[in-house]
């Protein structure tokens, strides 16, 4: 029997690709690719992977990178907006960007600033950059990531889109060891309905949702 699925927990997924590392499936509800547990890191090769990243505040590059993200965002919030960015990373940028911006966020991240206290909720906004591909559980990931937005409060992501299998199978966003999880449109438009949001997609990566105002819908 495949696994569950690791956002929607559907017991029957099918297979999708395969190379020389990894087998992948897709789930038939929420379209999401992932790759089973036995082809993910352990803790310690997973950082001394992320060790090896060399993104740094002072890098035009990497700004010009985030404010794929950064820059619609800002123009959604409303002044004085307070965030968090998880999974902000070595060497936290998008956290400044936004500060500069006059958007106050703090940050998370399991490895380089884990610090639970500030996964608290009454957050105007929540973003993940090149996230949610990295994680073993994203249905629990992303519900308390949801959970900890206000009303009318946004999530921001930034992360490949899978296209159909041809494409993928040539990919190269697949070939990073950790990357485990591959959301294409569909999944992100599943996503939004189990919430009660629209997603907006800008660009080729960029996904906002807005939280309803008003009572909350239970996640997926």
């Amino acid at each position: 029997m495949p696994p569950p699925c690791p956002l929607c927990q559907a017991p029957d997924s099918a297979p999708f690709s395969a190379d020389r590392r990894r087998d992948y499936l897709r789930c038939r509800h929420c379209l999401l690719v992932f790759t089973p547990p036995e082809y993910h890191l352990d803790r310690g090769a997973e950082k001394a992977h992320y060790d090896l990243h060399q993104n740094r505040p002072d890098d035009p590059g990497y700004r010009q990178f985030l404010n794929r993200l950064a820059e619609p965002l800002a123009s959604r919030l409303t002044a004085g907006a307070r965030g968090l960015d998880f999974g902000s990373g070595p060497g936290p940028t998008l956290s400044l960007m936004l500060a500069e911006r006059g958007f106050a966020t703090a940050i998370y991240d399991p490895y380089y600033a884990a610090d639970p206290s500030v996964l608290t909720s009454g957050f105007d906004f929540v973003t993940a950059t090149e996230v949610v591909e990295h994680l073993a559980h994203p249905g629990r990931e992303l519900n308390r990531l949801w959970s900890l937005i206000r009303p009318g409060g946004w999530l921001g992501l930034m992360t490949k889109l899978v296209l159909e299998v041809d494409a993928f199978a040539r990919w190269h966003y697949k070939n990073d060891p950790t990357h485990i999880c591959f959301f294409s449109r569909e999944t992100f438009l599943w996503l939004g309905r189990q919430w009660g949001a629209s997603p907006e997609f800008v660009g080729s990566d960029v996904i906002l949702m807005q939280k309803a105002d008003g009572d909350l819908p239970a996640g997926p």
